[in-house]
């Protein structure tokens, strides 16, 4: 078990796992995994929110209420059964039923709804959505929407504190990991390039902290037509879209088939997109 955080006898050197809230410039705000206790990690590299990080203090301070520590990340990892985080609801909806839905009837897609088809009967869902600091009845004041305005204005700096302040109250908002994927994923279009790694963890880990719900129902229809799926969607097709461009074909076909079968009405063209990569299309020519 990590130790309690206690600047005077704090064992220095002997590996603590922190849990990733918010990653700023110059500092990560995290958790001790098995206290809970906040701290903050005086040591960035390519850290990302929701991430596990164990590390070796060399350092341990406090200024006024705030924990500080610094020395070597030995190791990063992504384990969300991990965190304790309750799963996001699922609230059942009408049961779905392919023969009556109007499926995509193109020939060259036939055989992306054969699963689909063959599943028959399957219950729907809408999840959960998660927004810290939302309030139903300021609908003009959704945080999620302010920080993209922000963001699309040029004023990064105002964007990514919105993000810190509701992913530090809860790491469960699908939608701030979808946005932070897309603002990394913009940054270039190179496959190697920093932005694109970057994308491909923050969207790894919505679609993780998604799939915890879906263990108990791995037969589960999640329309898009119910906004509350959006987001695990869109961390679904940012996931896929950034293992393309890296290359990792195989991966990215799992993750669009997976789409594909969670929401057989195809509000994203995901089955546009099996096919591309069926037909070997690279990432840079599909783009």
């Amino acid at each position: 078990m990590s130790p309690e955080i206690n600047e005077t006898n704090f064992p220095i050197g002997q590996p603590v796992d922190l849990v990733v809230l918010a990653v700023k410039q110059s500092a990560i705000r995290c958790q001790i995994l098995q206290t809970r206790q906040p701290v903050t990690w005086r040591r960035v590299r390519d850290e990302i929110e929701g991430q596990i990080i164990t590390v070796s203090p060399t350092k341990i301070w406090r200024h006024r209420t705030t924990h500080y520590m610094t020395g070597e990340v030995i190791d990063t990892r992504l384990d969300i059964s991990a965190l304790g985080l309750e799963p996001l609801l699922l609230h059942t909806g009408q049961e779905w039923e392919p023969a009556n839905a109007e499926l995509p009837a193109e020939p060259e897609f036939k055989k992306y709804y054969v699963p689909i088809i063959d599943a028959g009967l399957r219950p729907s869902f809408e999840m959960e959505q998660v927004i810290p600091f939302f309030d139903s009845d300021d609908m003009d004041n959704d945080p999620i929407v302010l920080a993209s305005e922000y963001y699309a204005n040029g004023d990064q700096v105002d964007a990514y504190q919105i993000m810190e302040k509701i992913l530090t109250s809860d790491l469960r908002c699908l939608d701030a990991h979808a946005h932070l994927g897309n603002w990394a994923f913009n940054l270039s279009d190179k496959a190697d390039h920093w932005g694109n790694r970057h994308a491909k963890s923050h969207y790894e880990v919505g679609v993780k902290i998604g799939e915890l719900s879906l263990q108990q129902h791995p037969a589960a229809v999640l329309p898009w037509k119910l906004t509350n799926n959006r987001p695990l969607l869109r961390c679904l097709c940012g996931y896929g879209l950034s293992l393309w461009r890296l290359d990792q074909l195989d991966e990215a076909k799992k993750v669009f088939q997976q789409m594909l079968f969670l929401n057989p009405f195809d509000n994203q063209g995901i089955r546009f997109l099996l096919h591309a990569l069926d037909s070997g299309e690279p990432w840079n020519e599909f783009d």
